[in-house]
């Protein structure tokens, strides 16, 4: 079995090395943390831990699994990839649109895997609703709706939709099945002067197909759901308890509406990390597309860097007068 060593095993990387450690597939640990290092080699005897990924990249280990800061996704993965490493790097892929195509490229000329993790994707009730869009069963789809609320923790630099809304904007792109062609974005900063606390995303697909995110922490609810609409009935999630329900429901062309009732239609919890690990173990083996793979990546940054111009904009013209305001949309992600 290929052997991953993880680098950063913090409050998230820490997972990755349990899950990594269980399927008898880690190879290494690399934290810069000597007390946690200490924990670490007490817990993972046997295993090397290292304070720098500098042994790394002549050890035998054949991938690595990178859970640092966001703003260090880029250099670490493309030491790795330069070093002949296969690589899974936590969500976002990078800060940019051209630092993550940069790392799709060397991918690709170095033969190497390149996968993100987006974890949604690989929850068994996101999976459903996939195939069930595919099936036609809901006819032609109109829309898609997500919210992901809480009153939770705010972040002083990032805003409420790349700390909440990456996994968010990653699903809604692999249900479309497409990249959207027009981005708007619109936020308020409330806490903060320069940290949008609440983010309303709007997104346009081929087809006519739109999108709508909200993310917030500033919310006096946990609210985590998606909505998709189509032309033969709605599908509900509850990320919380992990059910979809279809409503038989829906307005006629000649304006009239009708309702058959409700049904569940999916229900379980799966384990989406261990889901995620063993996709990427099985990519490794296989040298198949994983499914959220780099370039998958990309579109993710894209909306997401689109949004941000958006929000800066809007941010910049409120302090103009009236007259000189305007209204911001971004066009294709292609």
């Amino acid at each position: 079995m290929n052997k991953v060593a993880v680098v950063g095993a913090g409050n998230w990387g820490k997972n990755l090395v349990r899950n990594f450690h269980s399927l008898g597939a880690l190879g290494a640990i690399v934290d810069p943390n000597p007390a946690l290092r200490e924990t670490l080699g007490a817990d993972y005897t046997g295993i090397p831990i290292y304070g720098d990924c500098a042994p790394l990249w002549d050890s035998d280990v054949s991938a690595v699994a990178i859970a640092t800061p966001v703003p260090t996704h880029y250099s670490v993965a493309r030491e790795a990839l330069l070093a002949g490493k296969d690589v899974f790097v936590e969500k976002p892929l990078t800060l940019s649109v051209r630092e993550a195509e940069e790392l799709v490229a060397l991918a690709e000329q170095r033969g190497k895997v390149l996968m993100v993790g987006h974890l949604l994707l690989y929850q068994p009730a996101v999976q459903w609703i996939r195939s069930y869009i595919e099936s036609g069963k809901l006819g032609e789809v109109y829309s898609l709706h997500q919210k992901r609320l809480n009153l939770g923790r705010a972040r002083a630099v990032e805003n409420a939709l790349w700390s909440l809304g990456v996994h968010d904007v990653a699903v809604l792109l692999y249900l479309v099945g497409s990249s959207p062609t027009l981005v708007r974005a619109s936020g308020q900063r409330v806490l903060q002067r320069d940290v949008e606390d609440d983010v309303h995303l709007h997104l346009e697909f081929p087809r006519g197909v739109q999108a709508h995110l909200q993310t917030s922490w500033l919310w006096p609810e946990k609210q985590r759901q998606l909505v998709v609409v189509g032309s033969q009935g709605m599908l509900v999630y509850h990320e919380l308890d992990q059910t979809v329900t279809r409503y038989n429901k829906g307005i006629h062309g000649n304006l009239e509406s009708w309702d058959d009732g409700q049904e569940l239609v999916f229900g379980g919890a799966g384990e989406p990390l261990r889901l995620e690990v063993e996709h990427f173990l099985a990519r490794l083996a296989d040298r198949a597309l994983p499914l959220s793979d780099g370039k998958s990546g990309v579109e993710v940054v894209r909306v997401l860097e689109q949004a941000i111009q958006l929000l800066t904009h809007q941010a910049d013209s409120a302090w103009a007068e009236p007259s000189d305001r305007l209204h911001y949309t971004l066009g294709g992600a292609g």
